[in-house]
């Protein structure tokens, strides 16, 4: 096939929630910054987003079993 190397490296996503915890993160301040208890869980929310995508990015598949 042509394009066999091309369809072994699935791409799981992990860059766009990278950025979109990245996003969430750095603006969920100025949005919400009247109500002080769902700003907090907006940028906790964009952490924990953030976090998926950095595992799904680097760490899952790097795993080596001895």
């Amino acid at each position: 096939m042509a394009h066999s190397e091309h369809n072994k490296n699935r791409r799981s996503g992990g860059f766009f929630l990278i950025i979109l915890g990245a996003l969430i993160f750095v603006t969920a301040p100025t949005y919400l910054g009247e109500s002080p208890e769902l700003g907090m869980l907006a940028i906790l929310f964009g952490f924990v987003v953030g976090g998926i995508g950095f595992y799904f990015q680097f760490i899952k598949g790097k795993r080596t079993i001895k």
